[in-house]
Parts: C-alpha cells; structure tokens; sequence
C-alpha cells in the first residue's frame, strides 16, 4: 500500500532520465580536462636543436660570481653562444666550451639552452683606447686595441 507522500519510483522515463544525468556527470570533467589541456598544449612544445646550431647557455645565480667574476643585478643570465657537437639523449645536448670553462661539464639539458639567431647587428667593433705613451707628447699618442692593451698591461686596468 502506497501511503501519503510516497511515490512509485519505476518506471522507463525515469531510468532514461537518471541514465542521461549520470553520462552528463561523468562527461563534463572529461570535456574541461580536454579544453585545458588544448589551453596548455598551446604553449608547450618540444624543443629541439641540430648539431651545429649556436646556442646562449643560462647562468645559475650561484655560479656568475664563482666562475664569471661578475656579481649583481647586471650579470648576464646567458652566456655564449655556443656550437652544438651532438645529441645526448632525448633532452641533452654537448657543447663546444672554451677553455676557461673547462670545468663545466660540457652535457647540458634542452631548457637551460637558448637558440642564437645570428645577426649582423650583434658584431660588435673591438673597442680601441688611446694610449699616451711615457716621455711623448700627447699628439704622439696611438690608438690600440683594448684587449691587447689588457692583456701586456693588466695592473693599469
């Protein structure tokens, strides 16, 4: 016997309609994963580079004042660049160091690296100083390369 306020819950209309709200409830997060993950794919790519390719290498903090003598907001955070000798695995790659770096490993992973677009604009002129030289006047002065200048006469500079 069917007392007040109770109602028969059977019957097909009502299973379609319960069957429709649960696909409705297990399909809405699948549907919100996917238009993230569109979102986020959007700006991951893998990165890759050829052998050969010139890349800038990124600086931690702690090694600018250890390995590059400069400390400070205006230390570089890249330096180089640097060629590419090959391949290490999947997201390494061995690079071609100078000798003051030869303590470095030379394997570094993809997002520590960053491409060099070679430019024209990016040569930049050696700077050459003038030089006044002892017992000659100042009309008797030369213009020499700063580098070389440095390097013969480090405890002026």
């Amino acid at each position: 016997m069917i007392e007040l306020g109770e109602h028969r819950i059977l019957g097909p209309k009502l299973v379609c309609e319960t069957d429709d709200k649960v696909r409705l409830i297990r399909d809405r997060p699948k549907a919100a994963s996917d238009r993230q993950k569109s979102y986020a794919s959007l700006e991951r790519h893998d990165i890759e580079y050829s052998v050969g390719d010139f890349v800038f290498l990124k600086v931690s903090p702690r090694k600018k004042v250890v390995r590059f003598g400069r400390k400070g907001k205006l230390s570089p955070r890249f330096i180089g660049p640097y060629q590419i000798l090959k391949r290490v695995g999947l997201v390494a790659y061995q690079l071609e160091l100078p000798l003051e770096l030869d303590l470095i490993h030379d394997v570094f992973y993809v997002l520590i690296l960053r491409r060099y677009w070679s430019d024209p604009s990016h040569v930049v002129s050696v700077e050459e100083i003038e030089v006044l030289w002892w017992n000659y006047g100042t009309e008797e002065g030369t213009w020499e390369p700063e580098d070389s200048m440095c390097q013969q006469y480090h405890y002026l500079f």
